[in-house]
């Protein structure tokens, strides 16, 4: 019926329709203008003449005389059929004839031909008037009483304005005095009924003007043709309805706000009252229902996500957005989940016996504020039972249709892709800040190194979770490793990819490689990683970028070096407020491989905040990076302010409030190690040396009031100086002649660090010697007495350390790691020899930067 009704508008949009009016007879006593366009003859050439031979083929010249001529012929006609152009070649055409009541009783005609069958369907729903010159009806058609209420009788031989006095009638007559004069058809004017008791009120009809005209080509009249547009008007409100509810409903990947939207949009284009119940597990990010038993079951929780009315403040509503929602097991809500249908009441039942005899509160509220009407419409997407929506209509309002569920079904429709994919992103979202926050640290300090704060937000809820991350590492020498990373991208994998790298950096810094060393491993790392992951066929061009800023600084030298890959360059407080941006190199993003890193070493004062960041913090769309980078300065630049009141007041320098990228700001105040916590010897290469070394370590202990460390530290440095001497020339032959000097530092902190430091760019190497070598039980003794070892590469050689409790562990003996050992046993274990058997010389074991043991 609506294709229909469109088409027709369509039609008498048209200036290519031609109409014509017959007589009993078949003779033309009116030709229209259009009519004359389409086959090419005026007025005078055909009016008076039989329509018959205007068709081409005799076949449907007979056919058309015989049904003329018939008695009881039929008062509709309608067929494809050729028609005899003015120049002589033939017009395919759609014929649409209606037979018109007249005051004789006489058959009339109105032919309407067309050659796009596309703008006439067959049986056109339409009303067609005669008027004469003076407006007056001759002749009509049935189906026009029916559109505008007007009788037959009330009609004939009388005007518009006659027959239905009003404005209306009044407007629309001097439209067609202005046709009758002119001569130019008037499309399109529309009216409503004029008689609203005979038909429906709310019906909007459109009528097109058409000047009739004799063989002479003066007005004989007019052809009004009358179409109801009603349901046509209504399929242009839904579209537009659904039109807003893309644009409107799911502009954020919030569910309730979602919800919300649903709700808003329905008041009051749909109903006048609306409420959209979510099941509990919605909101709260965890697995929808799929559906609920026909026989009962367990009734979900809801929460009210959407509310909206056309009073204020919504009264008739017995719960307040995001409150629950308690619902009645025989209520209509429990039927639409179990079914999976819409309920549709065009007239609420109040009566004594209905579901509402459970829910005596609704049914206040019900006959309260005169609910009449009421839609219900289950909330489901990608079988997930997500909720379920209420359309109700109140007071003088029309009750619903069945126009207006399929309307409610397609606005939930829309909603609950939009929910659905909310609800998504939403676990997705919360699976990631899950996984980021277990991988980011919980506890970070900078021991004696620095004091250090630190912040962590995560991009607004439409962007989704990034891939920053900062770490705070310990080193050996009470050293502290800064990090600050981002990886490209945002969600799950992004994360994901955040954890391997910080793994990988923890695991690359206990192996106290310098920054740009480190740096560049972790680049290696980050291009096999991009290619483990990736399909064989793209494994030429996988990639998985990332960037990097890692500091080490020491508090005894309160020396700080930092490298970077790609990332932005730290921001320098000095104790005083001074707020610099050293300038490092940059270095490019890690996975792009083929690429050197540089590093930058700088004295730090004690009290100096050194702020590492991600992007997030001070880029802006509609700023340069400069004016985010001079913003952070100045919020830092605030000297005594305690380093977590520091970290809010960067934070705040950002401009975004939802930012679109996270946000991850780590300071560190330095502190550093004075004379009461360290020392150091310069001693030379000489094998005479290993006693003096012996000597100063324990006269240092003694004043540090750790006697009880004196018999391992003696050992732990014998057998580092020992190595030093015998390796510090870099040659290994061990002929004891090493060139330069060796460095010995003891650090008390937490622990006690003992570290000898020499010009050989070779590294020790722990072997588990047999009982008949001579060598390689120097470092096995050293893993013995300390805590843990371990060596690094320095810009003047090597350093090894060795690490010992302050206090024996109170829980018991220590473990064999860290166990004491006598001096006449630890010789005994350096030679491999059984207890009782004193070694001839103290060996030790090393390996060659070549790889060649010792």
């Amino acid at each position: 019926m609506q294709t229909e009704i469109t088409a027709a508008q369509t039609a008498f949009h048209a200036m290519g329709l031609a109409i014509a009016l017959l007589d009993a007879e078949g003779t033309v006593v009116g030709w229209t203008e259009s009519a004359q366009r389409l086959l090419g003859y005026s007025a005078q050439e055909v009016v008076g003449r039989s329509a018959t031979l205007l068709l081409a083929a005799a076949e449907d010249r007979a056919t058309a005389s015989a049904f003329s001529e018939a008695d009881g012929a039929p008062r509709h006609w309608s067929g494809f059929t050729k028609v005899s152009h003015h120049d002589g070649h033939s017009v395919d055409v759609l014929l649409e004839a209606q037979s018109l009541a007249g005051p004789d009783g006489r058959a009339q005609w109105i032919v309407a031909a067309t050659d796009n069958a596309l703008r006439l369907p067959r049986n056109l729903p339409v009303g067609i008037v005669i008027r004469d010159t003076r407006l007056c009806c001759p002749w009509v058609n049935d189906t026009q009483g029916s559109k505008d209420g007007i009788p037959l009788q009330q009609r004939l031989g009388r005007t518009l304005s006659e027959a239905a006095p009003g404005t209306e009638a009044e407007t629309l007559e001097a439209l067609m005095r202005q046709v009758l004069e002119s001569g130019v058809p008037a499309i399109d004017a529309e009216y409503h009924p004029f008689a609203p008791t005979q038909v429906r009120a709310d019906r909007t009809l459109k009528a097109s003007y058409f000047r009739l005209a004799d063989a002479e080509g003066c007005a004989l009249g007019l052809c009004a043709v009358s179409v109801d547009v009603t349901d046509g008007q209504r399929v242009r409100e839904r579209l537009v309805i659904l039109s807003e509810a893309h644009t409107r409903i799911g502009t954020t990947l919030d569910v309730m706000r979602t919800g919300q939207e649903l709700a808003d949009l329905s008041v009051p284009l749909l109903a006048d009252f609306a409420t959209v119940d979510l099941t509990e597990s919605v909101p709260l990010v965890e697995q929808p229902l799929a559906c609920i038993g026909p026989q009962g079951g367990h009734i979900p929780a809801f929460r009210r996500a959407g509310l909206a009315s056309i009073n204020q403040g919504a009264p008739e509503s017995l719960f307040a957005p995001e409150e629950p929602v308690l619902v009645s097991p025989a209520s209509p809500w429990i039927e639409v989940l179990r079914s999976g249908k819409s309920h549709f009441e065009p007239m609420l039942d109040t009566s004594p016996g209905t579901w509402l005899d459970h829910y005596p509160t609704r049914a206040e509220k019900i006959h309260e504020h005169a609910m009449h009407s009421l839609i219900v419409v289950p909330i489901h997407a990608r079988g997930a039972l997500l909720g379920v929506a209420a359309f109700v209509r109140m007071g003088d309002s029309m009750p619903f249709e069945e126009d207006d569920l399929l309307l409610a079904e397609e606005l939930v429709s829309w909603a609950a892709l939009c929910l659905d994919n909310a609800r998504r992103y939403a676990c997705e979202r919360s699976a990631a800040l899950a996984l980021q926050r277990h991988l980011l640290p919980h506890r970070a300090t900078g021991g004696s190194a620095a004091d250090v704060a630190w912040r962590y937000l995560p991009a607004d809820d439409h962007h989704g979770v990034g891939g920053d991350w900062f770490d705070v590492i310990s080193l050996p020498g009470a050293r502290v490793a800064l990090v600050v990373g981002d990886v490209v991208g945002h969600g799950i994998n992004a994360a994901a990819t955040m954890g391997r790298l910080r793994t990988a950096v923890r695991a690359l810094a206990g192996m106290d490689m310098p920054p740009d060393e480190l740096l560049a491993h972790l680049d290696d790392l980050v291009i096999s990683l991009a290619e483990e992951d990736a399909e064989p066929r793209d494994l030429a061009s996988a990639t998985m970028a990332a960037t990097c800023l890692y500091a080490v600084y020491d508090p005894v030298t309160r020396r700080c070096t930092m490298a970077r890959a790609g990332h932005l360059q730290p921001a320098v407080v000095d104790p005083h407020g001074g707020v610099t941006f050293p300038d490092l190199p940059t270095g490019a993003p890690l996975g792009l491989g083929l690429v050197s890193f540089g590093s930058v070493e700088l004295e730090l004062p004690e009290g100096t905040v050194l702020a590492l960041y991600t992007d997030g913090l001070i880029e802006s769309r509609d700023q340069d990076i400069d004016v985010g980078m001079d913003r952070l300065g100045t919020a830092l630049a605030r000297p005594g302010l305690p380093l977590e009141d520091l970290c809010s007041s960067a934070m705040d320098s950002s401009p975004a409030k939802a930012p679109s990228d996270d946000i991850t700001l780590l300071l560190a105040r330095t502190r550093a190690l004075g004379p009461s916590q360290t020392t150091s010897w310069r001693l030379p290469a000489d094998p005479a040396v290993v006693s003096r070394a012996r000597a100063q370590a324990t006269r240092q202990l003694n004043q540090w009031q750790l006697q009880h460390l004196v018999e391992t530290t003696e050992l732990i440095v014998s057998e580092l100086v020992t190595n030093a001497v015998r390796h510090g020339n870099g040659n290994g032959n061990g002929n004891g002649n090493g060139n330069g000097t060796i460095g010995l530092r003891l650090i008390r902190d937490k622990v006690l660090t003992c570290e000898v430091s020499d010009t050989s760019n070779s590294r020790p190497c722990l072997r588990h010697p047999r009982t008949t070598d001579e060598n390689g039980r120097g470092l096995l003794l050293v893993s013995k007495l300390s805590r843990r070892w371990g060596s690094r590469f320095t810009p003047d050689g090597k350093l090894i350390w060795a690490e010992q409790q302050l206090t024996p562990s109170p829980s018991g003996p220590p473990p064999e790691s860290t166990a004491r050992v006598s001096a006449p046993h630890a010789a005994h274990v350096r030679k491999g020899l059984p207890p009782g058997r004193s070694p001839t010389s103290t060996q030790v074991e090393h390996k060659q930067s070549s790889g060649n043991p010792l």
